[in-house]
């Protein structure tokens, strides 16, 4: 099989860069859906401007490229160890080429690979069909932040807002309303849920996420779980969360829904929680050879459908201009609610960061300061680095440092998505500081606003995780915590769970 290995490239290139057309369907309904000048309407177009740029230059479509899956079905006698040894060397020269970020990290000493390869990395699940002639390969690229939204019940349970959550089915409706409402927009909302009902706890897990490989437009051969999926996919675009949790009318792009048989014992509800940047494309191989014979999940034969009818965020005039570094006062004048367009010097800074200034001093200093939850894919060209995509991770991991870091060292706004907590809140109200979302999974978008890469420092903890000194240009976000206590994030969430609460009584 020859050509196996660059069949595996271009099948990685074009997940991380290329959504398929049911998401892209999606996405493009959700545009349709919100208003325009709303936050969810604005977020939106980003996300849309986002979809169009990736597929153009074949650049990632999030900077989180994820943790790859393959399922993959071979012919019997078919030799998958020399599988696994070709699509673990197109994952790595596929990294190498900068289509996916390097994700792979040890658990132990917190080194990165720097190849997106290590035990366990990637995951390939491999099985038998009675077909000769063709291979089949499906990819799955699912970020961390949406993998830490993911979440298994043990019924029965008591659900906050629902109550009783039964071994029915009832109380499975209720385990998947609530996996949403948790999700809030730390997941980059709107997403798509896999679910599992029944299993062990491995199993289910496995096999929620199994349901991801489904199109969204799909019909569940299962009556029940048919009319399951067509229940949560109303239920929860009322809770009113919205595409990056800034509240809107559109939640959930897909629910899929599968069983298996469990033990008397157990009664699990694994839920897989996807994003908007939901990657997953598959090939159909020739078995003797490793070229691709065909497409899943898109027509070949068909353009690629444009989603974006306008150029990201839509300038009203009103937004505010921030030239960092900033002061104290500039910081305190800002509201929730408030557009800003940052021009400057901003650093990154993701987990590693964070732990390392709580027990050592800044490589710079970080008085006015920009902070950027991000971690970027980074390309070195003849000496310089050149960022090429640069969205905003999940901050709500850095809650237990953020609020001292900000204190301790004079920081006036973090960038990043989802909101933060209470701790960070407060802490930005003693010191004078603001939280700004950016669109969660726009890294080409972002990217696209970095004119520099000035510096870097850290960079020992791996080029996700290194702490990058960017000159950047009318970078676009939303103000959602400001130094007054206000939080976008804690509105919705409340308003949600009211929202949440009239959905209790039962259905099925």
């Amino acid at each position: 099989m020859q050509s196996f290995k660059e069949s595996m490239i271009e099948l990685i290139t074009m997940t991380s860069t290329n959504l398929p057309p049911d998401v892209r369907r999606a996405m493009a309904d959700a545009l349709e859906t919100e208003s325009p000048a709303s936050r969810a309407g604005s977020a939106l177009a980003v996300i849309a401007t986002n979809i169009d740029m990736a597929s153009d230059d074949e650049g990632p479509i999030c900077q989180d490229t994820g943790m790859p899956t393959f399922e993959i079905k071979t012919p019997v006698g078919a030799n998958q160890i020399i599988m696994k040894r070709e699509i673990r060397a197109g994952l790595a020269e596929a990294t190498r080429r900068g289509k996916l970020r390097p994700n792979s990290v040890d658990s132990i000493t917190g080194e990165n690979s720097g190849d997106n390869l290590g035990p366990g990395t990637p995951v390939m699940h491999f099985d038998q069909w009675e077909n000769d002639d063709e291979i089949e390969v499906r990819l799955l690229l699912k970020g961390g932040g949406c993998e830490n939204k993911n979440i298994q019940y043990a019924l029965p349970a008591e659900l906050p807002h629902l109550g009783r959550a039964g071994r029915d089915l009832d109380g499975v409706r209720k385990c998947i309303l609530h996996a949403v409402w948790q999700a809030q927009g730390q997941g980059c909302s709107a997403g798509a849920l896999g679910v599992s009902i029944g299993g062990d706890r491995t199993s289910g897990y496995q096999h929620a996420k199994e349901q991801l490989f489904r199109t969204l437009d799909d019909l569940n051969p299962d009556p029940k779980l048919a009319a399951l999926e067509d229940y949560i996919m109303k239920a929860a675009n009322t809770l009113g969360i919205g595409t990056m949790g800034f509240s809107g009318g559109v939640t959930l792009i897909g629910c899929k829904v599968g069983a298996l048989n469990r033990l008397p014992a157990s009664f699990f509800v694994s839920v897989a929680y996807d994003c908007w940047a939901f990657r997953r494309l598959g090939v159909v191989l020739d078995a003797r050879t490793g070229e691709i014979k065909r497409w899943l999940y898109r027509d070949e034969s068909k353009p690629v459908e444009r989603v974006a009818t306008g150029e990201g965020f839509a300038l009203t005039g009103n937004e505010k201009k921030l030239i960092a570094p900033i002061n104290e006062d500039q910081a305190r004048a800002l509201e929730v609610g408030d557009v800003v367009l940052i021009s400057g010097e901003m650093y990154t800074g993701r987990d590693a960061v964070h732990s390392y200034l709580m027990k050592h001093e800044p490589p710079v200093s970080l008085a006015g300061s920009v902070l950027y939850h991000c971690g970027p894919v980074v390309m070195k060209d003849n000496g310089n680095y050149r960022i090429t995509a640069a969205g905003p991770t999940t901050s709500i991991r850095e809650e237990p440092y953020q609020a001292d870091i900000i204190k301790r060292y004079g920081v006036r706004a973090v960038i990043g998505k989802g909101g933060m907590g209470k701790r960070t809140l407060e802490g930005m109200k003693e010191a004078g500081a603001v939280y700004l979302n950016a669109i969660g999974g726009a890294a080409q978008y972002y990217a696209r606003c970095i004119e520099e890469v000035l510096d870097v420092n850290l960079l020992e903890f791996g080029m996700p995780e290194a702490m990058w000194h960017l000159r950047v240009r009318d970078f676009p976000a939303i103000v959602t915590m400001d130094a007054h206590g206000n939080s976008l994030h804690a509105d919705v969430e409340k308003a949600s769970a009211v929202m949440l609460e009239k959905l209790a009584a039962p259905v099925f």
